[in-house]
């Protein structure tokens, strides 16, 4: 943010990337939404057809889901538009675009999305343990970290100019955060990952996040 400095702490058992106590958080959420994210609706719609196929493929379409810190609310829009019971949260930001299908606590939910949240965890423990009482499958996205940190100026991620992105994790500190909830980790390796208690086929899963390019309907 230009005007503070951070000390970051790595886990020598996992590769966790974390920085100091995030004191400044308060300031850095000023606005819900950051200006700078001018990929912010190609992005939503990627992801809807990413999210369109492993619902239909891996569980059950005819449920109901949620987007768990949905900002405006474009994704729950676009996917309640391709006909998926897709409801809302999101402690900071207001819902603009799906006004009326807020999630209500007690909801019977199938899965949860969340995407781009993780590096925002402060403690990610405890907001996955809060995420699986809801449900024990999680879509979400991440990039991930090498085993080795890259320099502040060396990657886009560490959102040095908005200062909200504080937690980073590699396939190895994922795994590690799944294991005391029962949890299996499928990634592509890249920035999209799903913990479940389902099994699949790690290589299913990759392609189908990964070359399945066209949104499948279950109608």
């Amino acid at each position: 943010m230009r005007k503070h400095e951070v000390r970051y702490f790595q886990c020598a058992a996992c590769s966790f990337l974390h920085t100091e106590e995030a004191y400044w958080l308060e300031e850095a959420y000023a606005s819900a939404l950051d200006e700078r994210d001018t990929g912010l609706v190609m992005r939503n719609q990627r992801l809807t057809i990413t999210a369109s196929n492993v619902i239909y493929l891996l569980f059950n379409p005819h449920s109901r889901f949620l987007d768990f810190a949905g900002g405006c609310g474009l994704f729950v829009r676009l996917m309640r538009d391709v006909g998926f019971d897709f409801t809302w949260q999101d402690p900071y930001a207001d819902n603009l675009l799906a006004r009326g299908f807020e999630y209500q606590k007690g909801d019977d939910i199938e899965l949860i999305t969340t995407f781009e949240s993780f590096e925002h965890f402060q403690y990610p423990r405890l907001m996955l343990e809060d995420l699986v009482e809801i449900s024990s499958n999680i879509l979400f996205t991440t990039e991930l970290l090498d085993k080795k940190p890259p320099a502040p100026e060396e990657w886009w991620y560490y959102g040095l100019e908005h200062g909200q992105h504080i937690s980073f994790y590699n396939r190895r500190s994922l795994a590690a955060l799944a294991r005391p909830f029962g949890l299996n980790l499928y990634t592509d390796g890249k920035n999209v990952h799903l913990f479940t208690r389902e099994k699949f086929s790690p290589t299913y899963f990759k392609w189908l996040v990964t070359y399945l390019r066209k949104p499948l309907s279950y109608w």
